[in-house]
């Protein structure tokens, strides 16, 4: 099962069989066309709303798992989430300081053959940090998600 939403209408979730392929998209957009029909769709789609335009739902942390699956599941991401911060924090000093040193290729001055050679070994830092910084940003978003499992489990423990 694959389920689609609209960033326009989150609350609306299209569920269709199979996994995310565009046939699924297009019963997912005969599902919309039926509610946006029936007047059951709270918003109104722009000109040319397609298929491509659906975000797959994904399955989520606490989702058919029990309740100790889902803890472990939700330490996991934390865990995940404090290596990919430490990555970024490592890296992002020296990223920034290559990323200042690019701004001279976009001027009119002379550079070396050094500085030059020096920025192409640097871009692979600056590549490293900035794909570390995406990671941490999704993983981040995910580890909200994983508190909030956490939370609720040492909640019931109090009562």
């Amino acid at each position: 099962m694959v389920q689609y939403t609209l960033a326009q209408s989150p609350e609306i979730i299209l569920t269709v069989s199979g996994k995310d392929s565009a046939k699924a998209r297009e019963k997912a957009m005969d599902q919309l066309m039926e509610l946006m029909e029936t007047g059951k769709l709270p918003t109104e789609l722009e000109e040319g709303f397609g298929p491509q335009q659906l975000i797959e739902l994904k399955e989520q942390i606490i989702d058919n798992t029990s309740g100790e699956d889902a803890i472990t599941q939700a330490v996991q991401v934390l865990s995940n989430l404090a290596t990919l911060k430490l990555k970024v924090q490592e890296t992002r000093t020296e990223a920034l300081e290559i990323r200042k040193a690019v701004d001279v290729l976009f001027s009119d001055n002379s550079v070396t053959e050094e500085e030059i050679t020096r920025l192409k070994e640097g871009f692979k830092v600056l590549k490293n940090f900035a794909q570390a910084n995406l990671r941490y940003q999704e993983a981040r978003n995910k580890a909200e998600q994983a508190r909030q499992v956490l939370d609720q489990a040492l909640k019931s423990s109090e009562k």
